[in-house]
């Protein structure tokens, strides 16, 4: 488990005074005007031997991300972007940071608005984060006060403010570019890349977007040193992690702990173990709907980071673990993450608009009992349609959940395939035993071709 003297999340459950005060009492705001004084270069520098990597979702190097800011300030200025948007079901990290300890936030985004030359940074937070919403407006005001924001940010010298902008609870805003077109007040629909944001960004100036978590590490990776960061977690997965667990388990929760970490030791450990028993576990969905399930025999043994869980065809994603029993119906769940992603597409590609909408009607049929044998290579193929040939990642987001199902737990799907009328004596001989699946989908694929038509024939 993780040393207590090296999380750097002190009052992640709130057991502590979240104020200004109280963030100084455990060391936030301290001699930050000294870590500024660093320089650009070398903060970024520290950030890249860190090795540490973005927290929202697709495990990018920050300080790599940072570097491909314009180096000097030209005739349009720089902006630093915090994506506090949290729209990713089982994901609930970052609306503990800003409400529990913001002031690590505030800090974190002085130091990485330097270190790119921006003077102003956006906190764009979900509409329904009321109360970390007001308590993050306070902090600024509280730092603000302070003089640590400011034309002289905590003594240093360097121009910075924050200003607060709430989302609409649009789920395809926390894709970067659609959540600077909500910014700009347009509708959140992704934007084209190239050119990317640090080049062509808000308002059209450079600008770099980065995860609440993130940003609020950066000012204690620079304080303990790049060595201690790195040391912590695995080869290039270091550091800590927030960890959101819930689903089949007896106390959910968000923890802090290093990357790497064995999920049954973080799910025994930390959330009170799988109801019933480990034995009990049927599936894990380890970084958020978005993300491939994996079956118990995978989760015996697996450890939690970036890479070893793209070795398994899924991925960290935002560290949100859902566990699933025995008891549950992972179609019906797989099915409600279709319904969830159809319903939050922006519809500006194709594929997506209608692929989301198409596999999620398939998967109603399965969940119903009533899928048919030519769905099963359908479904995979829509799949496939959809995964890569959007203008963002949302068509994977939604393509994944049910390739992780098929994947893993395709008999299951079987098992949902209704035998048509005309196909119940046929293949028993005299309405014996029920066929078998292979004499279903022989028969059912001379009764109903696999067209699109067909499938789409609710």
């Amino acid at each position: 488990m993780l040393a207590e003297s090296d999380k750097v999340f002190r009052n992640l459950h709130g057991q502590a005074d979240w104020q200004l005060a109280g963030a100084q009492s455990r060391g936030v705001w301290q001699n930050t005007a000294a870590l500024l004084a660093q320089g650009r270069e070398e903060i970024i520098s520290k950030v890249k031997d860190s090795g540490l990597r973005g927290r929202g979702g697709a495990g990018f190097p920050t300080g790599l991300k940072w570097s491909f800011m314009p180096k000097e300030e030209g005739e349009f200025p720089h902006y630093l972007v915090i994506n506090a948007d949290e729209s990713e079901p089982g994901s609930c990290k970052d609306r503990e940071i800003l409400r529990n300890d913001p002031h690590l936030l505030l800090e974190g985004c002085l130091i990485a608005g330097f270190a790119m030359g921006a003077h102003k940074a956006y906190i764009y937070i979900r509409g329904e984060y009321w109360l970390p919403l007001q308590r993050l407006e306070e902090a600024i005001a509280e730092a603000r006060t302070a003089g640590l924001l400011g034309d002289n940010a905590a003594g240093s010298g360097f121009a910075f403010d924050i200003e607060v902008t709430r989302g609409a609870g649009a789920y395809i805003c926390g894709e970067e570019t659609a959540l600077l077109e909500s910014m700009e007040g347009k509708k959140g629909m992704p934007r084209l890349k190239p050119p990317f944001p640090a080049g062509v960004g808000l308002w059209g100036c450079p600008t770099t977007v980065n995860n609440v978590e993130t940003i609020a590490v950066v000012p204690t990776i620079l304080r303990r040193g790049s060595d201690w960061w790195s040391n912590l977690g695995r080869p290039k997965n270091t550091g800590t992690k927030i960890y959101s667990i819930s689903g089949a388990v007896e106390t959910p929760c968000n923890v802090e702990e290093e990357l790497g970490i064995p999920l049954r030791d973080l799910i025994e450990q930390h959330a009170g173990g799988v109801i019933g028993g480990w034995d009990e576990l049927q599936a894990v969905v380890p970084g958020g709907s978005s993300m491939p399930l994996l079956p118990k025999h995978i989760c015996d043994d697996l450890l939690m980071d970036f890479d070893t869980l793209a070795s398994h065809q899924s991925g960290l994603g935002t560290a949100a673990v859902i566990v699933m029993d025995k008891k549950t119906d992972l179609i019906e769940a797989v099915g409600r993450f279709a319904h969830f992603y159809m319903h939050e597409s922006c519809g500006q590609c194709t594929p997506c608009r209608e692929g989301c909408g198409w596999m999620y009607r398939i998967m109603k049929r399965f969940s119903a009992g009533q899928g048919r044998a030519e769905d099963l290579d359908l479904l995979w193929q829509v799949s496939r349609q959809v995964e890569g040939h959007t203008i963002c990642a949302f068509g994977d987001a939604a393509a994944w959940p049910i390739q992780g199902l098929m994947r893993h737990f395709r008999p299951l799907l079987e098992s949902r395939i209704v035998q048509a009328e005309s196909v119940t004596k046929s293949p028993t001989g005299e309405g014996g035993a029920p066929a078998s699946v292979e004499a279903i989908a022989s028969a059912s694929s001379a009764a109903t071709p696999a067209t699109p038509e067909a499938v789409l024939k609710d």
